[in-house]
């Protein structure tokens, strides 16, 4: 697959999921790029924005098996990665898979759960295996998470460790429709007998394996490769931050870059390209000094203030 053919099928993938969901082209253009980048996604919204049938949409449309975690003050790490059952017939113990054995996991409301809980996913999303029992097993190529988490300050809340948070490609937020968006949602449902639409599959596993390899062959230019560099250090040095873009994040701006440079049928990617996916990549991995939390500081505004201070390289 190209990089012509990549940016087709991707289209094709977002018209579908539009069909369902209503919400702003940018936000499924954000989970795109984790699904093209080969990273995983975390949503935060208030419940009943459509989170969940995004995430189901997503999975319809590229063809891939979906399992949905509902995390719980009371969810255990087995839950999630599987146990051994004792077999009677055969008088041995069998693995049980857990939910976290599909293409696309839903982890539903991440932060409810205890941080033990939230760790168990660690390894997944990293290794793309999981170990229970001194034993690893590889989960399904390919393998990606979509977490939502409710807003922290609401009650009953876990915060994600700043591991875990690192861990995500991208961080985004779906926000409530306009109004015209809600009519038609309101009209959709009106005119449906059932309780959620069903999506065509767009896409076969397979295509979405060579999918997400294309944005390797994206081409980045040296002085790319240092505007990168420049972004993510100049987070360090910001007096409102207390731990800046670590260099897993530079690598993930690097890998978001090339991958919605592909989206958008382009062999090389280019200064706007990095600066598009900046804030959903970069944003949620900065640590706010206690000042700057105190003052309302917004993170997202720490990356605005970065974007415009570091010089934009040109292209020749």
């Amino acid at each position: 697959m190209d990089v012509t053919q990549a940016s087709s099928e991707c289209e094709a993938v977002l018209e579908t999921i539009s069909e369902a969901v209503i919400c702003e082209r940018s936000f499924l253009e954000e989970i795109m790029v984790g699904v093209v980048g080969r990273g995983h996604v975390l949503l935060e919204d208030v419940p009943g924005t459509g989170k969940t049938l995004t995430a189901h949409s997503i999975a319809s449309a590229l063809g891939l098996s979906f399992s949905r975690i509902q995390f719980t003050p009371d969810l255990l790490p087995a839950d999630v990665t599987g146990t051994h059952v004792f077999n009677e017939r055969e008088r041995q113990f069998e693995f049980n898979e857990g939910p976290i054995f599909a293409n696309i996991v839903l982890a539903d409301e991440i932060n409810r759960a205890p941080p033990k809980t939230q760790a168990a996913l660690l390894e997944a999303m990293e290794e793309g295996q999981v170990t229970t029992d001194g034993e690893t097993r590889q989960l399904p190529d390919p393998f990606f998470v979509i977490a939502t988490q409710n807003p922290v300050e609401q009650e009953g809340t876990f915060p994600l460790p700043e591991a875990q948070v690192d861990r995500f490609l991208v961080k985004t937020s779906m926000g409530y429709p306009d109004e015209a968006g809600e009519i038609e949602l309101l009209r959709r449902r009106a005119s449906r007998e059932t309780g959620s639409p069903s999506l065509e599959s767009v896409l076969e596993p397979e295509q979405v394996a060579q999918l997400r390899t294309v944005s390797e062959s994206v081409r980045v230019d040296e002085d790319l490769l240092e505007y990168v560099a420049k972004l993510a250090r100049e987070t360090r040095t910001d007096g409102r931050v207390d731990v800046g873009v670590s260099p897993r994040g530079t690598q993930r701006l690097f890998e978001a870059a090339r991958a919605y440079a592909a989206m958008r049928g382009q062999e090389y990617v280019t200064p706007d390209d990095i600066k598009r996916v900046a804030q959903p990549v970069l944003a949620h991995r900065l640590v706010l000094t206690p000042d700057a939390t105190v003052n309302e500081v917004q993170k997202s505004r720490v990356i605005e203030s970065v974007l415009e201070s570091v010089p934009v390289p040109t292209i020749d």
